[in-house]
């Protein structure tokens, strides 16, 4: 390899480098520092949490608000996120872009009104 394609490529190897010694250090450090006991109890195998203990997991079943609520936050979600590519060319496009993007959030403001008032956003 020439001294150019190794500057290249430098910060690729230096991203992949970091992205393999971070995660790895982060499970040997839970390995090293670990607090568990050494001796497993029928009490200590329970789950234990916010100074509740729950047992084994009841077998119920989730209501439809459930999945309404999370689809709802899926969609608007993946809507914002084609908001990102339109701030990112606004200045190139100008009072185009301006006008997409004004006319994007009255639509997702429309959509949030609508699902408001029928009611899906209520927990029952």
């Amino acid at each position: 390899m020439t001294l150019a394609t190794l500057d290249d490529w430098l910060p690729f190897l230096i991203y992949g480098l970091m992205a393999v010694a971070i995660p790895a250090s982060m499970v040997i450090m839970s390995f090293v520092f670990s607090t568990r006991p050494s001796r497993r109890t029928k009490a200590r195998s329970v789950p234990f949490e916010s100074g509740v203990s729950t047992g084994p997991p009841p077998q119920q079943r989730f209501t439809i608000s459930f999945y309404l609520t999370a689809m709802l936050f899926i969609v608007f979600d993946i809507e914002i996120v084609f908001l990102y590519p339109v701030a990112i060319v606004l200045d190139a496009v100008r009072w185009f872009a301006l006008a997409e993007f004004g006319f994007f959030i009255a639509i997702l403001a429309l959509a949030y009104v609508y699902i408001w008032r029928k009611g899906a956003l209520e927990w029952r």
